[in-house]
């Protein structure tokens, strides 16, 4: 493993702009990135992180060296940002924008547009099956943003919390499925939700990770990246080194942060999405992450009365084939198989675990949005519907000892049971 620069905050404290500067220094000297093209990989509005502390720092470091320094957005699949939002993301101003920074060149990643990738080759079946625990035998294409060969190093900056798919986000994730095309990212999304949430997500070493990881290795243009651990608004750590070092360290610490440990299942969970999760198919996270403390026929509630619509760029896919566990799909497999993987896997993380037998899907526990998506919608979907304004959401707080959960801010800290 190569060797990582980090800094770790104390407790009650972050890391201030002094710490970060000391860590960019360290890996980054002005000299070595002279003439050179730099292109700075970054999350969407979706993940809660300093980044525009990062890219500042980063900027100053080599900014008045480097031939090129230019943002890439890693979007997944998520909808492509205005200038406006990237400007939010880094935290800089259109004044800034265009007057500083002006020379920095923004970018959509474009998943679905084959002009704007370009092919790494095929990881095989034989490899496959062993990645995959077995679960797989196929040959996975793997496409990428054809940017990421236009650069002399690629900067991955970005969080590290528990995920559903891979364990834990961050590193090579921020390629794979960030900047790569639909292939690969349907494969092991559908991996991931073979495998479940509740059997992926807050583990470190998954077989989703082994693919990620495999796809990563086939970007041959040097990588840096910067994996940062974010509590209480802060930056509590941040270690810099390869996708696969700088992840490895960050896990651990995110596991520290990220991961709150409860004795008993609720039978009410109240789930709030902030704001940044604008569709269901990012407020989701709000069942993801508390799907192993929610007691057996009970309700959690999605409340997000900003949230209106399922999915801007998935929304007709998933309202053909709606909210489904795993074996509903699984067992209909010649029905299911030619549709988008990818969503077939959201399809399962939001509607949790359960069971089809002889025809008839039955849920482990019932999953509510109270949201400004329209009952008729929400019934079509599958999924249970409450009126947002039904709701007093202060009513629910200490109730822990009845075994109602409320959470004024869902979506990025992992609930389980204590002894999981």
């Amino acid at each position: 493993m190569s060797a990582v620069h980090s800094r770790i905050a104390g407790p009650d404290r972050s890391l201030t702009r002094e710490d970060v500067d000391a860590v960019v220094a360290a890996t980054c000297p002005a000299e070595g990135y002279r003439g050179r093209r730099v292109l700075l990989i970054i999350p969407d509005l979706t993940r809660t992180a300093p980044i525009g502390l990062m890219f500042r720092s980063l900027h100053d470091q080599l900014g008045g060296v480097t031939r090129a320094m230019d943002i890439l957005v890693a979007l997944g699949t998520h909808r492509a940002m205005t200038e406006e939002e990237i400007c939010l993301r880094l935290e800089i101003t259109m004044e800034e924008r265009t007057t500083r920074y002006a020379g920095v060149r923004f970018f959509n990643h474009e998943w679905d547009n084959p002009a704007a990738l370009k092919s790494l080759g095929v990881i095989p079946a034989d490899e496959i099956r062993k990645l995959s625990d077995g679960l797989f035998a196929m040959d996975v294409p793997v496409t990428v943003n054809r940017r990421v060969d236009e650069y002399d190093q690629l900067m991955i900056i970005g969080p590290v919390f528990p995920h559903e798919v891979v364990g834990f986000s961050g590193g090579n994730k921020y390629l794979f499925p960030g900047v790569s095309g639909p292939e690969v990212l349907n494969f092991f999304h559908w991996l991931g939700a073979v495998i479940t949430t509740v059997g992926v997500i807050g583990h470190k070493w998954t077989p989703v990770r082994r693919v990620v990881d495999r796809a990563g290795s086939m970007v041959t243009t040097p990588k840096l990246c910067f994996a940062l651990v974010v509590s209480g608004g802060g930056l509590a750590g941040l270690f810099a080194g390869t996708p696969e070092s700088a992840w490895d360290q960050a896990v651990d610490l995110s596991a520290q942060h990220h991961i709150v440990r409860k004795d008993r299942p609720f039978h009410t969970i109240l789930s709030c999405a902030p704001t940044m999760y604008d569709e269901l198919w990012v407020g989701a996270k709000c069942m993801y992450k508390l799907e192993p403390v929610l007691a057996e026929g009970g309700e959690l509630i999605i409340y997000a009365p900003h949230l209106k619509e399922v999915s801007v760029v998935h929304g007709r896919l998933i309202h053909e084939i709606g909210y489904h566990c795993r074996d509903y799909f699984l067992k209909q497999w010649d029905r299911f198989k030619d549709k988008s993987w990818g969503v077939l896997a959201h399809s399962t993380h939001v509607f949790g675990l359960g069971t089809y037998v002889d025809g008839v899907e039955k849920a482990r526990a019932r999953v509510t949005l109270a949201t400004g998506i329209p009952e008729d919608e929400c019934r079509a979907i599958n999924l249970g519907f409450r009126d947002w304004r039904s709701i007093e959401v202060k009513d629910h707080a200490d109730r822990e000892g009845e075994g109602v959960l409320w959470v004024p801010k869902a979506g990025e800290t992992l609930y389980r049971l204590t002894g999981d």
